[in-house]
Parts: C-alpha cells; structure tokens; sequence
C-alpha cells in the first residue's frame, strides 16, 4: 500500500494550453479583465467531474466550491492542520496544498467516499464507526481529515500499531479541542478490526 504522505506542497503549474477559456470578470479599476481558466476531469469518489478552473484553484477550493463536497474542511489554508485531509492515489494529503489541475488521471478520494471506496457500500468505514464508539471528536471540525489520515493509516504496512507510531503518524492532523487520547483509541480499534486483530 502506498505510505501516508503528510504536507505535500503540490508546487508546480497549470499550463491553460489548447483548452483555456477565457472568462469575463469585473473589476472596481477597469470594470472587465479576462482571466484564463482550463478544463479538466476530475475523478472524485469513483465519479467523474468535467470542470472549468483557473490554473491557481487548489483542489480544497475546487472539491468545496465546484463540487459541493463540504466535509473536507478548510482550516488553516497552509498544510499545517490536516482538516483538509483527503487521499490521492490511496495518499493521504492536503488537498489546500495540491493545485486541482494537476490531479487528472488521479483517483481522489474524500470523507463522503471513504466507505464506499474501500468496499463498505453500505454502512460506514471501520474508522467512522470507531470514532464513533470512542466519542473521538468535540467540535468536529478536524474529524474528516483525522479520519482520512486514520484510514490511510491503517492500510500502510510500513507502520506499527504501537502507541508511538500511531502518535507520529497522526501528528499532521490537530485537533483544537484535544480530543487525542480518543483520537488514539479510535484509530487503535479500527485498525485492530481491519488487521484482524493485529
């Protein structure tokens, strides 16, 4: 499995190319200026978007504003609080960090499609339900990206069930209200019932 990926910068650019558009938009100096967007497809949840976005829209912006997909949480806009927290390519990463335009062809996976896209068609994933169980959230706002990073977790190999590990491999996400100990637990009991008891 692919190992949890924390604070990826997603530098780079957007080349509008052959498919820009360019869109009309007023401004307070000139009253119109034209901005150039791109047309890209998006794999989101197992579904495939056709969207129109400007070269610097970062995938937070787009997965919240384009595709109405509010669970993955804006928070501190700088790769610094994981609430962002969504899998690309089975990674766990800050989607505020990653330029939209630059994850076509990838398989992006959110909080609303984390059960089904690891075969829990029906119901929740184990980590949802282990939040659940252990009261692993107070205001709720970091829940979706420590459940992200909790499931991505779970299915890397390369790090132990122990206390510490499972400690240093969360560290991305914070939880303002200091729900960790809970945090903890729930991620211990899911990945014990997803491991077989590991």
């Amino acid at each position: 499995m692919a190992p949890v990926i924390r604070h990826s910068t997603g530098v780079g650019f957007c080349t509008p190319g052959a498919q820009a558009e360019t869109a009309e938009q007023p401004t307070a100096a000139s009253g119109k200026h034209s901005s150039e967007t791109r047309r890209i497809t998006l794999t989101v949840n197992g579904r495939q978007h056709d969207l129109q976005v400007a070269p610097n829209a970062v995938l937070l912006d787009v997965l919240r504003e384009q595709l109405n997909l509010f669970g993955t949480k804006k928070g501190c806009d700088h790769g610094q609080c994981g609430a962002c927290t969504v899998h690309v390519n089975g990674r766990s990463v800050n989607s505020c960090l990653m330029l939209a335009c630059m994850q076509e062809g990838a398989e992006i996976v959110t909080i609303e499609g984390l059960a089904e896209s690891a075969g829990f068609e029906l119901g929740h994933h184990p980590v949802q339900d282990a939040f659940l169980a252990h009261d692993a959230y107070q205001c709720g706002y970091c829940t979706a990206g420590q459940m992200m990073t909790a499931a991505a977790i779970i299915n890397d190999d390369s790090i132990d069930g122990d206390e510490v590990s499972l400690r240093e491999a969360m560290s991305g996400n914070i939880c303002r209200c200091g729900a960790y100990k809970n945090i903890l637990d729930a991620v211990q009991s899911a990945r014990g019932q997803m491991r077989g008891g590991e």
